[in-house]
């Protein structure tokens, strides 16, 4: 699916000075694509993928989901067609994690052996074949996070929104959800918008990164990444990822300084 959006707007309301959070933000996410969010704390990446996701109503603007494989198909609302992926996790402690992994399935009426079935391809996929009746609380940080983006994809919605859902793992385990995300979507290709603040992940992972600006968030600049995929860590020391992150640091160095101020003046 694609995601165009125009001009949108965000403004929240603390009852004072209404605070503008995005400032007319345009784009088009291509189906088939994995973009990356990346800018400071506060530039409005969470907003807008919780306004893609319908989580969140936009103040002014447009956002439009099309199939392009289906151009007079009328366009979907926004988080009709997506699941999203949070950092906290949210699993049941509980259910065992087949039935976390299926509890989608279970609300919308699917029958146990059918979402069983189809719960346990899944968790094959992401490397949890014989764990289907742990216990979360007997599963490793990165084990649960293999539990969480199951239960995302058996939703089997063509967008996915990740919320910075590594950002609280250990740097080793943080590598392998990465790779493991990589080759999934070279598996599956959804649309996927993935929060982060960290450089090298959006480079592993994106086919673009979208670099915002500090508050109000507005679109910087937007950096192809035409590296080869599958894409692992032994990229992150070729000369071409070298330049990408150097252009990408020197873009957003100074919004992150900007950022700091903004919250420096705020609490002053």
């Amino acid at each position: 699916m694609d995601i165009v959006i125009e001009k949108l707007v965000q403004v929240w309301d603390d009852g004072r000075d209404g605070v503008r959070a995005l400032d007319g933000i345009s784009h088009h996410f291509r189906s088939g694509r994995l973009t990356c969010l990346l800018g400071p704390s506060g530039c409005g990446k969470s907003t807008l993928v919780q306004i893609v996701g319908g989580i969140e109503q936009a103040t002014s603007g447009l956002i439009r989901i099309t199939d392009p494989n289906n151009p007079t198909a009328p366009a979907a609302r926004a988080g009709e067609r997506s699941i999203m992926m949070w950092q906290n996790l949210n699993l049941f402690p509980w259910r065992n994690v087949i039935d976390n992994v299926a509890f989608g399935l279970e609300m919308d009426g699917v029958a146990r052996q059918q979402r069983y079935s189809r719960a346990k391809e899944l968790l094959a996929t992401v490397g949890l074949k014989n764990f289907e009746y742990k216990m979360c609380s007997q599963l490793s940080g990165g084990m649960r996070q293999r539990v969480a983006l199951a239960r995302a994809l058996i939703m089997d919605q063509p967008i996915l929104l990740m919320d910075e859902p590594f950002a609280a793992l250990d740097a080793q385990t943080k590598i392998i959800m990465q790779e493991e995300l990589t080759r999934i979507f070279e598996k599956m290709r959804k649309t996927i918008l993935f929060v982060t603040h960290a450089i090298d992940e959006a480079i592993l992972i994106g086919d673009e990164v979208v670099v915002m600006t500090a508050r109000p968030g507005r679109i910087k600049e937007i950096i192809a990444i035409d590296l080869p995929r599958p894409r692992t860590q032994e990229l992150v020391n070729s000369p071409e990822f070298g330049r990408l992150y150097d252009r990408i640091l020197h873009l957003i160095r100074q919004e992150v300084l900007d950022a700091m101020r903004q919250q420096d003046e705020a609490v002053a």
